[in-house]
């Protein structure tokens, strides 16, 4: 599994800004790092990712397909439906290109509210800041657990103008709210707060394709105590209910929009199979 931060590890709740880095127990937003390539993970953070990549090779494939995924979904909302406004919850360590540097590539005036619980990306988060002139960016401590409480944040409320639509990014995060947490309700109370004409942006890690590697992967996130539930197909599919999946509607990352790949250098969708990445991902409307 692969995340960019969610709940706290032992339980529900955010964790407030100070909490300090606990380096000698794994973290997702950190082994998400070590396989996107990055370099803010410790030491248990990479024996937790080894003992991942020896029952699922594919996975830093899978982490760095969804990546270019998400940035290919975020110049479709960009480009060609007009979309300004952006909310991210589960952020993770910045990795360049971060969302608002896709986004405001394409429409410099692009507002974007980064939301995370990790201490980590707190201390990161003014990589998250670097905003154009034209536009804006805001990181708000937060926690999906907590939707009005994010909705309600001042940081939030000064970037975003709620009546008008907003595409709300939660990619590679749901995977980790247990189904004990209420993550359709938490979804669907996120969704119901956005204006008409809003986008929901998903991907989640599915057994649909290679079920002994990432049930058992999901077996060393639970042994360092990290929780989280994979899903089907159908089940990541509830998330988009009462939504209207865009074309291609739910598939895997790397075949999703790959016309946009074309376009952009730093987006490669690769000779990839589907049990290397096993994530599904879609991009709904909000009518």
């Amino acid at each position: 599994m692969t995340a960019q931060g969610v709940a706290s590890q032992t339980g529900s709740g955010p964790e407030p800004p100070n909490t300090p880095l606990n380096q000698g127990r794994p973290h997702s937003a950190r082994m998400y790092d070590y396989f996107l390539g990055g370099k803010d993970n410790y030491v248990a953070d990479r024996e937790a990712a080894a003992k991942v990549l020896t029952l699922w090779p594919g996975v830093m494939i899978a982490a760095r397909t969804n990546r270019a995924w998400m940035h290919r979904a975020i110049r479709f909302l960009a480009a060609e439906r007009g979309i300004r406004q952006f909310l991210d919850i589960g952020t993770g360590i910045p990795t360049r290109p971060n969302l608002h540097e896709v986004a405001q590539g394409i429409a410099p005036e692009s507002r974007i509210v980064y939301v995370d619980n990790d201490p980590i990306v707190l201390a990161h988060a003014q990589a998250l800041l670097k905003s154009r002139p034209e536009g804006r960016t805001a990181y708000v401590h937060g926690d999906i657990t907590e939707p009005e409480t994010i909705l309600a944040s001042p940081d939030l409320t000064e970037v975003l103008d709620l009546s008008q639509p907003v595409a709300l990014s939660l990619v590679s995060l749901l995977h980790f709210v247990p189904d004990d947490w209420g993550p359709y309700d938490l979804v669907r109370r996120l969704v119901d707060a956005l204006a008409p004409g809003s986008y929901l942006v998903l991907s989640h890690i599915t057994p649909d394709f290679d079920p002994e590697a990432t049930q058992k992967t999901v077996q060393v996130y639970h042994s360092g105590g990290i929780q989280g539930k994979i899903r089907t197909k159908d089940e990541v599919e509830r998330f988009f209910t009462d939504l209207e999946l865009v074309e291609p509607g739910l598939e895997v990352p790397h075949r999703w929009r790959t016309d946009l790949a074309e376009r952009d250098s730093h987006v490669e969708t690769g000779d990839v199979t589907d049990a290397e990445v096993s994530f599904w991902a879609g991009v709904a409307h909000k009518p």
